[in-house]
C-alpha cells in the first residue's frame, strides 16, 4: 500500500492536480506580485545600510556622515537599474531578464554567464534569507544557536511545500509579512522624523554634514558604496518572472517595478537618514534597524512589532528566489543548456523541478557554508551585480543597433546604470577577493556545464532527425533470447509471447552454477519445451550477467550480418505488494540495465503479476 500513501501525503501537501485550463488563474495581479516578488529587495533594507556604516566606522564615529552622500549614489544605481529594467520588461515581455539581453545582443557566452550567474544568486538568495532570519531567532533565542542550521532548513522545507502548492497559494500566504514589514519601517520613519523635526533628538548624537575627517579615502568610500549596493539584490527578480502576471503581464510589471523601486528608495534613504541623525553606530550584537527601534519607542510592544516584521521578511525574501528561479531555468531549458525537466509543469501549474532542485541545492549550501549568513552575502552580492552590468550593456547594445525613437535617452540610462553596476562589481572583488574569489570558478565551470549539455542536445536531434533522403534499415527477421532461471508460470508467459512474435528462432538460455544442475534442468527443459532451443551457459563464479550477455553479443554479431535483429525477452514477476520487492534479488532489473546500452539489442519485460 505505499503508493496509495505517497498519493496521500502528497494531496495533502501540495493540494489537487490542476488543470491546464486553470493556468490563467495561477497569474498574479499586481498587489500580490509586488510582495511576492519584491520580497527579496525589500528585505535587503535591514541590512544595506548597515553595511555602508560597517566600512566607514573603520575610520572613526565622525566618518558616519558619508553615510549620507553615499546612499544618494545608492539611489541613483537603483533608479538607474529600475528604468532600466524597465525598458527591458517591455523589450523582452517573454520574460528571462538578463539571461535574454545578454544572449540576444552581446553573444550566447555573455548570456551563460549572465544566466548562470542568476542561477547560483537565487539559490543564493534562499540560503541567505533564512540563515538570516535564524540569526534573528537565534539572537533572540540563544539556547537554539546551535539549531540555526536545522532552523534553517525547516524554513526552507515550508517555502518550497508552499510554492509547490502554486503561485498564487504562496503570494496569498506571504503577501501579509511583507506588507506588515512596509507598515512597521513606515511607522518607524515617520515616527523617528517627526521626532528630528520637533527637536526631540540631541544635536550632539551626530556629527555635522561635511565635518572633515582623517585617513578618509576615495577606495574607501567606493567600499562603503558598494557594501551598500547589496540592498539592491533582488531588483532584476520582476523581469525574469513576467509570465507570472496577469494580462497585460508587460504593463503589470513594469508598474509592479516601479512601485518597488519607489518603496525601497523610501525605506532604504529612511534608515540611513535616522541612523544619521541618531548617530547609531553598528554593533556586532544588535542591528541598525534594533537601534532605531530601540531610540524611537524604547523596548515596547512597537519595537517587538518591527523586529518581529523584519525576521519574518528576511526568511520569507527566500520566495524571490522560488518566484524567479524556475522561469530562468524554463528559459535556459528552452535553449538546451540545462535538462529538459524544468519545462515541465507540475500538478499545480508550477514549475516544479525547478521549485524541488533550488530548495534542495539551498539546503545543500547551508550546510556547506554553517548557515554562516556573513559568509553568503558578498557571494550573493557579486552574483547579482555582474547580470545587473551585463544586461545594461546588452540594452545599450541594443539601441546602438535600432535606434528606435528615443532612444538616445534610452541609451544613456542604460550607460550609466551598466558603469556603475560595473564598478561595483569591481570593488567587490578588489575589496572582498576573499570571500568572492569562488566565482572565478564555479562560474566557468557552470558555463562548461552549460556547453556540454547543449552539446549533448545537438548531438541528439542530429542524430534523430529524419531528412526525405534517408531510407531505414531492412530488417528481414528476429531472433529472440529467453534467459530462464527455471520452469515456472513467469518463463511460461515469456515464451509464449516471445512465439506469438513469429521469430525466426528462439532461444532460451539457462545460466547454472553446478556441473549437476546443468544436465538435471536440460532434461527436464526437454520434456517441457523440446520445441524450444536452450543453451546452459555454466560458470563458476554465480555471475549471471557476464556469460549472458556474452552469448547475446556473439549472437547479435551473427544476426547482423544477415541483417537480424537480436530481441532479449525478460520474465519478471511483480508481487502483489510494493514491499515485497525487498525480499526478491531483482535479476531481472540487473539484466535490463546491463542491456540497454548494448547496441543492436531490443530489451522487452514480459511482467507476470502474482496474486497474493
Amino acid at each position: 500500500m505505499v503508493k496509495p500513501v505517497t498519493s496521500f501525503l502528497k494531496r495533502f501537501l501540495i493540494g489537487r492536480p490542476l488543470k491546464s485550463t486553470e493556468l490563467g488563474e495561477q497569474k498574479l495581479n499586481k498587489a500580490k506580485a509586488l510582495a511576492i516578488l519584491s520580497s527579496d529587495a525589500l528585505s535587503s533594507v535591514a541590512y544595506g545600510p548597515e553595511q555602508i556604516l560597517l566600512v566607514l566606522i573603520t575610520i572613526g564615529a565622525t566618518a558616519l556622515w558619508y553615510s549620507i552622500p553615499i546612499a544618494i549614489g545608492v539611489l541613483l544605481l537603483l533608479t538607474a537599474l529600475i528604468l532600466s529594467y524597465r525598458q527591458i520588461i517591455f523589450a523582452y515581455s517573454h520574460g528571462g531578464g538578463a539571461y535574454v539581453v545578454s544572449k540576444e545582443n552581446l553573444g550566447k557566452y555573455p548570456g551563460l554567464i549572465a544566466g548562470g550567474s542568476l542561477l547560483v544568486d537565487y539559490i543564493l538568495t534562499v540560503a541567505v534569507s533564512v540563515s538570516a532570519g535564524a540569526d534573528a531567532i537565534t539572537s533572540a533565542f540563544p539556547n537554539l544557536h546551535e539549531y540555526n542550521v536545522m532552523i534553517s532548513v525547516v524554513f526552507i522545507v515550508f517555502i518550497t511545500i508552499l510554492n509547490l502548492r502554486g503561485v498564487t497559494e504562496s503570494a496569498s500566504v506571504l503577501a501579509y509579512p511583507v506588507y506588515l514589514f512596509v507598515l512597521a519601517l513606515a511607522i518607524l520613519m515617520g515616527t523617528g522624523l517627526y521626532n528630528i523635526l520637533t527637536g526631540n533628538v540631541p544635536a550632539e548624537l551626530h556629527v555635522p554634514l561635511g565635518t572633515p575627517v582623517a585617513g578618509i579615502s576615495l577606495f574607501l568610500l567606493l567600499r562603503a558604496f558598494s557594501s551598500g549596493s547589496s540592498a539592491l539584490t533582488g531588483v532584476e527578480a520582476i523581469s525574469n518572472a513576467i509570465p507570472n502576471f496577469k494580462s497585460p503581464a508587460a504593463a503589470n510589471a513594469a508598474k509592479t517595478l516601479m512601485a518597488m523601486g519607489a518603496i525601497l528608495a523610501v525605506l532604504f534613504s529612511g534608515i540611513v537618514v535616522l541612523a544619521y541623525y541618531y548617530g547609531v553606530a553598528p554593533m556586532a550584537e544588535v542591528t541598525v534597524v534594533s537601534q532605531i527601534a530601540e531610540q524611537t519607542f524604547g523596548r515596547n510592544a512597537m519595537y517587538y512589532f518591527i523586529q518581529g516584521t523584519t525576521a519574518l521578511i528576511l526568511v520569507l525574501a527566500a520566495n524571490t528566489g522560488y518566484s524567479a528561479f524556475p522561469l530562468l531555468a524554463v528559459n535556459l531549458a528552452k535553449d538546451k543548456f540545462i535538462p529538459r525537466m524544468f519545462t515541465m509543469r507540475g500538478d499545480r501549474l508550477g514549475y516544479s523541478n525547478g521549485i524541488i532542485i533550488l530548495g534542495v541545492l539551498s539546503i545543500l549550501l547551508l550546510f556547506v557554508f554553517g548557515g554562516k549568513t556573513e559568509q553568503l552575502i558578498p557571494l550573493y552580492a557579486v552574483g547579482v551585480f555582474i547580470p545587473f552590468t551585463l544586461s545594461q550593456t546588452g540594452m545599450m547594445v541594443k539601441w546602438m543597433r535600432g535606434k528606435p525613437k528615443g532612444w538616445v535617452q534610452k541609451f544613456t540610462i542604460n550607460t550609466v546604470g551598466a558603469l556603475i553596476s560595473f564598478l561595483v562589481t569591481i570593488m567587490f572583488f578588489l575589496t572582498k577577493f576573499t570571500q568572492v574569489w569562488p566565482v572565478l570558478i564555479f562560474l566557468p565551470l557552470l558555463i562548461l556545464l552549460f556547453h556540454r549539455i547543449n552539446k549533448h542536445y545537438e548531438a541528439v536531434a542530429d542524430q534523430l532527425r529524419i531528412t526525405t533522403c534517408e531510407q531505414g534499415i531492412q530488417i528481414e527477421g528476429n531472433v529472440i533470447i529467453v534467459p530462464v532461471a527455471g520452469i515456472t508460470h513467469v518463463v511460461m508467459n515469456s515464451l509464449n509471447y516471445a512465439k506469438s512474435l513469429s521469430a525466426h528462432q528462439i532461444i532460451a538460455v539457462h545460466v547454472p552454477f553446478e556441473r549437476e544442475e546443468e544436465a538435471v534442468f536440460e532434461e527436464k527443459w526437454e520434456k517441457w519445451q523440446p520445441d524450444v532451443r536452450l543453451v546452459t551457459l555454466f560458470t563458476p563464479y554465480r555471475s549471471i550477467i557476464q556469460p549472458l550477455t556474452k552469448f547475446i553479443d556473439t549472437v547479435q554479431r551473427k544476426a547482423n550480418e544477415s541483417n537480424y535483429k537480436v530481441t532479449v525477452i525478460i520474465p519478471q514477476f511483480i508481487p502483489k505488494k510494493g514491499w515485497h520487492n525487498i525480499l526478491h534479488n531483482q535479476s531481472s532489473l540487473l539484466i535490463r540495465a546491463h542491456l540497454l546500452f548494448r547496441k543492436d539489442v531490443i530489451v522487452t519485460t514480459v511482467p507476470y503479476h502474482l496474486k497474493k
